[in-house]
């Protein structure tokens, strides 16, 4: 359904995403299955494209699905892809399959954010981890990375918390970077005023691999994560999901976890 149509927006969205990709207009041509020429007259507004050529192309780029709507509503064209609320009847089958898998990672903790980091679900491995945080911290919404590094929640029992806290939001900043929001870059800006400056490297940095080192009530755990999405999705709010698990870096950990929270 044709609502208006807003070329120049379209444009100067299209070129916005691709210089932000590191995309030639040659490259994107031959991924969306069109001509360079094509992609140089969409961008300079000579050419209005069709709502399948807008798909093609912001499929190319790999943009999130919100803003792949975005750029249908700037070219005149509905959008095609829902957004469900995550409680809706719709999306059933996929919180009954999310529970499922967050409760086969005990005792191991794990959870499933939105695009904000905030908690959508957690198992209870999670929350005996997260057991004597403030309270503040604890009430919905729960956002998990502000959890993590803030000062009344995990922070105080990381015990590399300079460098993990720096692995956080680098991640934090890497994803903003792919799926720029607002809320990302509020966050990150949050986040940075809660922690130590960046350490120096050391010989035995590690890059990304980072491991959590954390203190509980039954001994100091080290623990790595797992990021999942959802690669398929085609709703807005499921594509925007992801989960953490938080795995046993060691023996003596797993045993830990498993006797904080037992199965």
């Amino acid at each position: 359904m044709l609502i208006s149509t807003r070329p120049s927006e379209l444009s100067a969205g299209l070129r916005h995403w691709r210089t932000r990709r590191r995309v030639s207009q040659l490259e994107l041509a031959v991924r969306a299955g069109t001509t360079q020429r094509h992609v140089s007259f969409i961008e300079s507004g000579r050419s209005v494209p069709g709502r399948e050529m807008v798909i093609r192309l912001t499929e190319s780029l790999q943009l999130p699905l919100r803003d792949r709507n975005a750029l249908l509503l700037a070219g005149g064209y509905a959008p095609a892809y829902d957004e469900t609320p995550y409680d809706d009847v719709g999306l059933g089958a996929i919180r009954t399959a999310l529970t499922e898998i967050l409760e086969g990672h005990r005792p191991y903790p794990a959870v499933v954010v939105d695009r904000r980091g905030d908690l959508v679900l957690a198992n209870r491995a999670f929350h005996v981890l997260t057991a004597g945080s403030s309270d503040a911290l604890l009430t919905a919404p729960i956002n998990v990375p502000r959890l993590l590094l803030h000062p009344d929640g995990l922070a105080p029992r990381i015990l590399n918390f300079p460098q993990w806290s720096w692995h956080v939001i680098d991640a934090l900043t890497r994803e903003a970077l792919q799926n720029p929001a607002p809320e990302s870059d509020a966050l990150i800006e949050e986040l940075t005023a809660l922690v130590p400056p960046r350490p120096d490297l050391t010989p035995d940095h590690l890059g990304f691999a980072v491991p959590l080192r954390l203190r509980s009530a039954q001994g100091d755990l080290r623990l790595i994560t797992t990021l999942t999405r959802f690669g398929t999705a085609v709703d807005v709010t499921v594509s925007e999901l992801r989960m953490e698990a938080f795995l046993p870096a060691d023996p003596s950990t797993a045993a830990a976890l498993q006797r904080l929270d037992p199965v």
